[in-house]
């Protein structure tokens, strides 16, 4: 196999890579890394990225960490023109997309996700959740507004976009909290769970 990954799937991150993968019709391997499975603090691992953090890939030689560099990285290579968008201003906008579900999205919904699932329930802090809840909510709802009249993120076509944005979509969705009704969010990510390629990605529960 001449791509390999490191990551454990439960990783928002990894989910990304491995999605983008399988969309490009790549053929790799998954080497579980990170959390219980450890890996990471190795020397051996730490070459490859001195962070300490998955995912990591290796293709063909050429060593990539941070997920959203090695999602552009696959697209680009695999599925220039469909994932990863041919003109320069239709990639810009996926772009954008894609950061703002790192920087934002990812950022708002990480103190729920972490108190509600990784946390035991006696050590869960209810101020913390409920603050996380309400700014996911809201960044819902401004990609509730983006996806009007419109099938995916950044027009009529999937692109990479649509990945970053819908591995937190799915952690969203399996949060046990209550959310505001976004219909337009809700009919693009049912779209995405449907598709062949998400499969092991969007259909398994949090951990």
């Amino acid at each position: 196999m001449s791509l390999r990954i490191w990551g454990r799937i439960s990783s928002i991150n990894v989910k990304k890579v491995v999605w983008t993968a399988q969309e490009a019709g790549v053929r790799f391997e998954r080497i579980d890394a990170g959390g219980a499975f450890g890996v990471i603090g190795t020397a051996e691992f730490k070459r490859m990225n001195p962070n300490g953090l998955v995912p990591v890939i290796d293709d063909e030689g050429f060593v990539l960490w941070e997920s959203n560099a090695i999602v552009r990285y696959l697209a680009a290579r695999h599925a220039f023109g469909t994932l990863y968008p041919e003109p320069l201003q239709a990639r810009a906008d996926a772009d954008r997309w894609m950061d703002w579900q790192t920087t934002t999205a990812n950022r708002a919904s990480r103190d729920a996700f972490l108190q509600l699932i990784r946390t035991p329930p006696e050590k869960r802090n209810a101020e913390l959740i409920s603050q996380s809840v309400a700014a996911t909510d809201a960044a819902f709802g401004l990609l509730d507004a983006q996806l009007s009249g419109r099938a995916f993120v950044c027009g009529e076509r999937f692109t990479m976009a649509d990945i970053a944005l819908g591995v937190e979509a799915h952690r969203w969705y399996n949060l046990p909290v209550e959310r505001s009704p976004r219909p337009q969010v809700e009919r693009w990510y049912a779209q995405l769970r449907a598709r062949p390629a998400a499969a092991g990605v969007l259909d398994i529960p949090l951990t």
